[in-house]
């Protein structure tokens, strides 16, 4: 590790070191795989808390002690899941363990570490527990039975993201921060509520419950378009907008874009289509509100819903983040300059991640995607030395020098999407050989929940209707409960109205899908008003 941090070093200040891209053959799996242990030994030499005296699963941070925040040692360790689940190499597994644990914040099991709830948001959250579902999905190495499990993990943060979920200002929808004193309280943003819908997706399908579902199909109807009754940070367009201040009702959107979201967002869907495909099969009947319903062929059942969500939402990420078909942070990566943080510099490889393993579950969007995943990958590799340190823009063909471990994810994560494609382990379920044991009552007491008001959920949120009150203790009693109640049925369905925006907008056999190539224009950001702590996510204002 000390020789790779030397020549991470060397080659910051050295750039004519580079001349040599990375040695891979993008066609062969062999050599996607050695080249992607090359660049993993290269991210794993940023971190050190393995290390006497240091923090077990975070990366050097945050500011001014290193450059990274809590959330990224999260993303760090599902990108390590994957890259064990693509490769085999099991050599960061006792590490990606020990750090997924630690900072678990057991016995609550919902990460939300005592070190870091000052500072925390929802999406900081979040990103810890995608990547304990990804765990389970993967049917990664189970910790010891003494220690919180994948599925609790995951379980545990979407139930107290779900006790979050506001209904007093816009309708509903997550905060962006949790603590009330924090700049952000007031602003909910895209990012928070994709993660929140992506989880439930994914909890649906693992565990086959569908109030799971329900919960996903609210995040996202909330979200999507004013004219179907969201807030409208999906547009028309299928642009993905950042989030708005509940003062305003959630009508000043800010329209800054970010490729994670769009990603995030996608892989929800895809999952969503893949959950609703089995589980309201052609021909088949199962209950909605305890009415007999039966799909048949050609309707606009459920996944038929999903699938013009994703190939809309698809062929937009593709044309706004991969201009020229190479990944792009368009926000902040300029024609002239790079104005990234260090959050932004790691979102590519999430993006090549999220989109490989939505083409992998959801077909439909394959010949979307994967041609394009690998010509990006192809401006990944250019962009590295022959020694696997790697620089941040792809477009140029070369190595800009511009190092660290969010650049080190990116590239892992292109290679880590190829080997996906080609024949990359499909995401299990509690009924397809998945071993992880959950408890759907996980999360913890109230109080550790750190939210301001809770409002009632109406009638029509069914799903949540158990949550009766806004006293905080019963809410969070009644909805645990609710939850359990729910763990073990069998395969149902929710009711088309809690799915479809508006059924009679929906055209008869046509999907309304447009694909649009048009440039974006460079977002700036003002940061002005922020406290120094939020300067991390511009991507947020507030």
């Amino acid at each position: 590790m000390a020789i790779a941090r030397l020549l991470c070093a060397f080659c910051a200040f050295f750039p004519l070191y580079a001349d040599a891209a990375l040695n891979v053959d993008l066609s062969s799996r062999a050599s996607i795989k050695s080249a992607a242990k090359l660049i993993a030994q290269n991210l794993m030499s940023y971190y050190h808390g393995d290390e006497p005296g240091q923090t077990p699963g975070i990366l050097p941070g945050p500011p001014p002690a290193g450059d990274y925040y809590w959330w990224e040692g999260g993303a760090l360790w599902g990108t390590m899941i994957d890259y064990w689940s693509s490769t085999s190499d099991d050599t960061y597994n006792p590490r990606t363990i020990q750090s997924l644990i630690f900072q678990s914040n057991t016995p609550s099991d919902n990460y939300m570490p005592p070190n870091w709830t000052a500072s925390l948001g929802n999406d900081d959250q979040g990103f810890w527990g995608m990547s304990a579902l990804l765990a389970a999905e993967l049917k990664f190495q189970n910790p010891p039975r003494t220690a919180p499990q994948w599925l609790t993990l995951a379980q545990g943060v979407f139930n107290t993201q779900a006790h979050r979920w506001d209904t007093t200002y816009c309708g509903g929808g997550l905060r962006w921060q949790i603590p009330l004193s924090n700049n952000g309280y007031n602003y909910k943003n895209s990012i928070s509520n994709a993660i929140f819908f992506n989880m439930a997706a994914r909890l649906a399908r693992y565990t086959g419950n569908s109030t799971y579902a329900e919960w996903a199909a609210r995040s996202w109807d909330w979200t999507a378009q004013k004219e179907h009754g969201g807030v409208g940070y999906i547009d028309e367009r299928w642009n993905i907008f950042d989030g708005a201040h509940v003062e305003t009702n959630c009508t000043d959107v800010n329209r800054a874009q970010f490729s994670y979201t769009a990603a995030i967002f996608l892989q929800g869907a895809g999952f969503m289509w893949d959950f609703s495909g089995k589980n309201l099969p052609v021909g088949g009947k199962l209950e909605v509100n305890g009415r007999p319903i039966e799909r048949k062929e050609g309707d606009w059942g459920a996944q038929a819903l999903w699938e013009t969500r994703l190939l809309a939402l698809a062929n937009r990420t593709m044309g706004i983040f991969f201009p020229g078909g190479i990944m792009t942070e368009v926000s902040c990566e300029l024609p002239d300059r790079v104005q990234c943080t260090t959050d932004m510099l790691s979102f590519k490889g999430y993006v090549h991640r999220f989109l490989a393993q939505t083409a992998q579950i959801a077909p439909p969007v394959r010949d979307i995607i994967m041609p394009v995943l690998r010509t990006s990958a192809r401006g990944m590799a250019k962009s590295c030395t022959a020694q696997g340190v790697c620089g941040f823009r792809w477009n140029t063909g070369k190595y800009d020098g511009h190092t660290g471990a969010g650049q080190q994810m990116n590239a892992l994560g292109a290679l880590i999407g190829l080997l996906v494609d080609k024949g990359g382990n499909l995401p299990v379920t509690n009924s397809t050989g998945g071993t992880s044991r959950g408890d759907a009552g996980a999360g913890g007491n109230p109080s550790d929940q750190a939210i301001g008001e809770l409002a009632e959920l109406g009638d029509k949120d069914r799903a949540g209707a158990a949550i009766l009150t806004g006293v905080v203790l019963l809410s969070w009693l009644v909805v645990l409960g609710w939850m359990v109640s729910g763990i073990n049925e069998g395969p149902k369905w929710v009711d088309e109205k809690a799915l479809l925006f508006d059924k009679e907008s929906q055209t008869s056999g046509k999907r309304p899908v447009e694909t649009i190539m048009g440039n974006m224009k460079s977002v700036s950001f003002d940061t002005s008003g922020t406290r120094s702590a939020d300067i991390r996510r511009p991507m947020s204002i507030v």
